[in-house]
């Protein structure tokens, strides 16, 4: 049977199918992107679909890039394989874009690239080739690609919206798993019994019997393949006798046993040569010959091959379907597929692909051998310099398979182990970490073990018990690195923190007392610094630790460029906060987020971006704040990280937002209790108390604010919920509670003496004295510092003790600040409590109007604020990760919205609306 009249007979039923991908490329000529993964099992048609499209696309670019099984370590090969045709485009991408790109595929070398800065080069890569012309990329057998760049094309999907570019993929679809999850999608199923029946008489060479052509017709279910494949494998008996099948469920399988079959009764040159090309995956037919060579195999072998239906040779090797690979791999006996590696990499050039050369020696490797072993540890580093973390990984899991020293080959499993760690691979990380328990581990090894479950079970589970492994782990580190086990003693007590009372311990001061000898009289580094500062923090108390974290910020806020620096960046920006420091707070926060954006590092940007939305939240920027959050969920959404909504929380309570917050709370509650996240209850209730207190719920503040002061130890929250206690105890009578809260905060403000700090105490004495003096002074204090919800409030709150003085016209003047700032801000709930008390001074006020501006989209209220700042449409597309092209879509949307012409007009649309600033 023909090719074309196979396909043919493959797509009788395929109309709406065909139709649907027709009109894909139709939307991409027309300038609207488009993504779709073509799902199904083996056989379903999805190649030859793909293939239908390729020869009809008229007028677009059609760019095919395959995963290939044996590749799957490989980090970014499926992605370099769709860029080949664009690489020449490379020098048109911004700086960090540009070199990200040509260290993934090893052009150039240097520290790892992070995932989103190739992602947006891949981006900008497209669109910018496609102004020239359409362009649709197809990847098949996308459930083969390497995790780098199948997290890369999936990042891409995402922010394709107005360029001429489509992503197509096709996915088998195999157990639970979904790959490129999220992403619209299009599920083959099988061929009616009509077409199906046709399909199988035009691929039978003779007659059939009606019983087991029934049978055949009902085990195969309609599937493409297996109905045109099966049958050729079997004898005209076998055929007349009956077609028996053992079980229905996997039919994977069945085709794949039907492909081995031919692949049997082939001549064992013709084998091998099969094998050769199973194995070598890049599809180089020179390459092939060479290793065919070696094994003293002549051309004849291939005719038998193609004869066959097992192989094409032409400009590239290739298989009729990617299952003939998988099942000649596995048909052939262990010592052939040794020999075809051990031919390819003979043949594979050292210094053009040194990794891949790598892999075929190790494959070639019977016992173990320390010359391939060290050959497998280069190839982890250069691969771990592309910002392949799962390639060098599996090229350091395989190096400690093949290393005979038993020391060594301990040491190399723990390199491993922190690999996957580091590349999110937990289960093979655990199983690397229990291999190596298993090994002669030294003193060093040994504590090096119990650090790296420590991380493990923190990375896995936040636990509470993550704190006592890490301890643990710093103790037995202490006489063999001093420095490694002081960091492990910070690592510690973050985790103790984070932990938040919840589990059995150790708590933060028993970590404290524990490090406390590895403390220095002339701390050198960061974290020495940070370590001093904390131990003093759990040991000696709040007022005794300002001075040394203050002095570990500071350094921090001046060295953080440097890399090894910049991990402690996280709890830089928390400690700011429990500190009073509004500036050092912007100062650690917008930096991590400089950083973050200019290298890429993924993790960094979300923390750092997290709080930054929290200080802008401080601030009064509740805009800024909200873009901020919107781009931390981005983060999440395109790269899997945990969620971070301690800023969302943060914002939600300041507008108001009793049912998002609800939500919030609902499922915080259930997380953070399996987890052992004490920490972050403890702030939710700090938050919740500020909502209810701004809505005029001052029992319910003050409940929540009584639960978040229960452990003074918790880090940024207990002095802020000690303001919120302060203000509802006196709301509901309690002054004598107030006054044991007003102690205990004037024990932390003035220890501190920031403006923010000694402006929230003046406030609560305030409102438990009723001194008009200290209302005045913490307005003064207040609006020298950043804190401009703390403020207003300050504002509220002398204004509503003016008011209940009789002094109404006097009143009216911080009421009416205060009105206004929480308008502009968005700040909902304080902002009416405002208006009411305005109103009982007799003043008129009136409701806030909708406007205009709100019915933009949030994306185009940031695109429209970083516009309105001056940016260039590149620089606003390399903030949300979207390109120019789709930045011109969303002004021409806003510009329409506001009803304006242009740029220019932008700043006083918005001005209207409040926003006296942008985005950091």
């Amino acid at each position: 049977m023909s090719g074309a009249a196979r396909r043919s007979s493959q797509f009788l039923n395929r109309i709406e199918e065909r139709g649907a991908l027709s009109h894909l490329v139709e939307r991409v000529r027309a300038s609207q992107s488009q993504v779709l993964v073509l799902r199904g099992e083996a056989g379903s048609g999805k190649t030859s679909l793909l293939r239908q499209l390729s020869e009809e696309a008229t007028g677009a670019r059609v760019i095919w890039a395959t995963g290939v099984e044996s590749e799957m370590e490989l980090a970014f090969a499926g992605l370099h394989a769709l860029c080949v045709p664009f690489l020449d485009r490379m020098g048109r991408l911004p700086q960090p874009q540009h070199e990200a790109l040509r260290k993934a595929f090893g052009l150039s070398a240097g520290p790892p690239p992070e995932r989103f800065l190739v992602g947006l080069a891949v981006l900008g890569l497209l669109a910018e080739a496609a102004e020239d012309q359409p362009i649709v990329c197809v990847v098949d057998d996308a459930h083969w690609l390497d995790q780098m760049s199948s997290e890369t094309l999936k990042f891409v999907a995402r922010r394709l919206l107005a360029e001429r570019v489509g992503l197509i993929f096709s996915v088998r679809e195999q157990g639970g798993e979904t790959v490129l999850a999220g992403l619209p999608d299009l599920v083959l199923k099988g061929l009616d019994l009509e077409h199906a029946t046709l399909l199988l008489e035009n691929a039978l060479s003779g007659p059939l019997d009606e019983q087991v052509k029934a049978r055949i017709l009902d085990e195969t279910r309609g599937n493409p393949l297996a109905l045109i494949e099966l049958p050729r494998g079997m004898t005209p008996a076998e055929l007349a006798g009956g077609f028996a099948f053992p079980a229905p469920r996997n039919l994977t399988k069945r085709i794949e046993r039907s492909f081995i079959r031919r692949f049997e009764r082939l001549p064992r040159d013709s084998r091998l040569l099969l094998l050769l090309a199973a194995a070598e995956p890049i599809g180089d037919v020179a390459l092939l010959w060479r290793a065919a060579d070696r094994l003293g195999i002549g051309t004849d072998a291939a005719a038998m091959a193609e004869s066959a239906g097992l192989l094409d040779l032409g400009m590239r090797v290739r298989f009729p379907h990617p299952l003939v690979r998988s099942a000649v791999y596995a048909a052939s006996e262990l010592d052939d597929r040794r020999k075809a590696h051990r031919a390819l990499a003979e043949v594979t050039d050292p210094a053009l692909d040194p990794d891949r050369r790598a892999w075929h020696r190790a494959n070639a490797t019977s016992r173990p051998e320390e010359e391939v072993a060290a050959e497998m540890v280069q190839s982890a580093g250069r691969a771990q310099a592309r910002g392949g973390l799962a390639a060098a990984a599996a090229f350091l899991e395989r190096a400690s398979e093949l290393t005979p020293d038993p020391t060594v080959r301990v040491t190399r499993a723990l390199d491993a182990a922190e690999a996957k760690l580091e590349a999110g691979d937990f289960a093979s990380a655990s199983r690397l970490l229990a291999s190596a328990g298993l090994g002669s581990l030294g003193v060093f090894e040994r504590g090096r073990l119990e650090r790296l479950r420590a991380q493990l079970v923190f990375a896995t589970r936040r636990g509470a018990d993550s704190s006592a492994l890490l301890c643990d782990a710093a103790r037995r580190l202490e006489p063999l690195d001093a420095a490694i086990a002081r960091e492990t003693y910070v690592e510690a007590i973050s985790a103790a923190m984070f932990a938040g009372g919840l589990g059995p311990g150790p708590h933060e001061r028993e970590i404290a007392q524990r490090a406390g000898a590895m403390t220095m009289t002339s701390p050198t580094s960061v974290a020495d610094m940070l370590l001093n500062g904390l131990v003093v923090r759990f040991t000696e108390g709040y007022s005794a630790s300002i001075s040394p974290l203050i002095a570990a910020l500071q350094t921090l806020k001046e060295v953080c460029d440097h890399e090894k620096h910049q991990r402690w960046l996280w709890i830089g920006c928390r400690l700011a906060q429990e500190l009073w420091d509004d500036h050092l707070w912007h100062a650690l926060a917008q930096r991590g987020v400089q950083i973050g954006r200019a290298t890429g590092r993924i993790s960094l940007l979300a923390n750092a971006t997290n709080h930054l939305a929290a200080f802008h939240v401080h601030a009064g920027d509740l805009s800024t704040a909200q873009a901020l959050i919107d781009e931390v969920d981005l983060i999440e959404q395109a790269t899997g990280l945990p969620s971070l909504k301690y800023s969302a929380a943060l914002l939600a309570a300041t507008r108001g937002e009793q049912r998002e917050m609800q939500i919030m709370w609902d499922t915080l509650l259930q997380n953070a209790a399996m987890r052992g996240e004490g920490q972050a209850l403890t702030t939710f209730w700090c938050v919740s108390a500020r909502l209810h207190n701004g809505c005029g719920e001052y029992d319910k503040a003050l409940h929540n604010a009584r639960r978040a002061c229960e452990r003074e130890d918790t880090a940024i929250s207990y002095g802020w919920a000690l303001a919120e206690y302060i203000e509802a105890a006196i709301r509901v009578g309690s002054e004598r509670d107030a006054a044991s809260a007003l102690d205990c905060l004037i024990e932390r403000t003035r220890s501190c003496g920031t403006e923010w700090s000694l402006g929230v105490e003046a406030r609560c004495r305030g409102l438990l004295s009723g001194d008009e003096g200290a209302y005045r002074s913490s307005i003064e204090h207040l609006a020298r510092s950043r804190a401009g919800v703390d403020l207003a409030r300050s504002q509220l709150c002398y204004g509503e003790w003016l008011r209940r003085e009789n002094r109404r016209s006097d009143a009216r003047e911080p009421l009416r600040h205060a009105y206004e700032s929480f308008k502009r801000m968005g700040a909902s709930a304080f902002a009416e409590r405002s208006r009411r008390e305005l109103l009982a001074t007799g003043e008129m006020v009136r409701k806030r109007v909708l406007t205009r501006k709100e019915a933009l989209t949030p994306q185009e209220m940031h695109v429209a604020l970083m516009a309105r700042d001056g940016h260039t449409n590149s620089e606003i597309g390399a903030r949300f990760y979207i390109s120019p092209r789709t930045v011109e879509y969303h002004l021409h949307k806003v510009f329409q919205k506001l009803e304006i012409p242009g740029r220019r007009d932008l700043r006083e649309a918005l001005a209207k609306e409040g926003y006296a600033s942008g985005v950091d």
